[in-house]
């Protein structure tokens, strides 16, 4: 595991007076299948042992499904304010990717119980916010609010793709969360692409073009 996400970027915008410092990232970017979800969290001011109380926080993709599990609970518990918002496949489809993406973290800002006044993304620029907006390369792994969003981004993700699986289950989406595996491929190309599908993803594109779907 990479070096622990710390509170450096937060304490230089609290000691310019923000105190409502919200981090932001994001989960499903880079899926071919189901929503992007971003996350959202507040964490509160100069809280002296708040690196402590959120030991392990990191990048998500860092960590177990299980560390992840545990970890949204203690980030509920410390955090002033946390939330989710989502794209669906249909929107990503709509407006690509990118701007699917902003959408999803404007969302997650607007469901806060607390406006923020600065944020912190990894590596996210955000025009349409008014706020001022730090980004930073690698944010997930450096930024202790922006880690703690990734997680809680990561977990509503999977739980919403699992629910999918439900539905779909032909597609296996609970085991590979609609992530590009072989096995997704693979059943791709035996039962179709599915509604909830990013059509415009190339791989998506490649087997509706096989089928003369396209």
């Amino acid at each position: 595991m990479k070096g622990q996400a710390d509170l450096r970027y937060e304490y230089r915008l609290w000691a310019r007076g923000f105190h409502a410092v919200a981090g932001l990232d994001e989960a499903g970017r880079g899926a071919w299948a189901g929503p992007v979800v971003a996350g959202a969290v507040i964490l509160p001011v100069g809280r002296f042992d708040l690196a402590r109380a959120l030991g392990g926080v990191n990048d998500s993709k860092q960590l177990t499904p299980q560390q992840r599990e545990a970890l949204v609970a203690r980030i509920l518990r410390v955090a002033v304010a946390a939330a989710v918002g989502q794209a669906n496949h249909a929107e990503i489809d709509t407006m690509g990717i990118v701007p699917a993406t902003r959408l999803a973290m404007i969302r997650a800002l607007k469901a806060l119980p607390t406006p923020p006044d600065a944020l912190l993304t990894d590596a996210m620029s955000l025009p349409e916010v008014s706020l001022p907006v730090r980004k930073l390369v690698r944010g997930d792994q450096r930024v202790l609010s922006v880690a703690a969003a990734s997680i809680l981004a990561k977990v509503a993700r999977d739980r919403f793709m699992e629910a999918l699986d439900a539905l779909y289950p032909e597609y296996g989406f609970g085991e590979h969360k609609g992530y590009g595996t072989a096995l997704h491929h693979d059943l791709l190309r035996t039962f179709g692409v599915s509604p909830i599908h990013r059509r415009t993803f190339a791989p998506v594109r490649a087997i509706l073009a096989e089928r003369g779907e396209a």
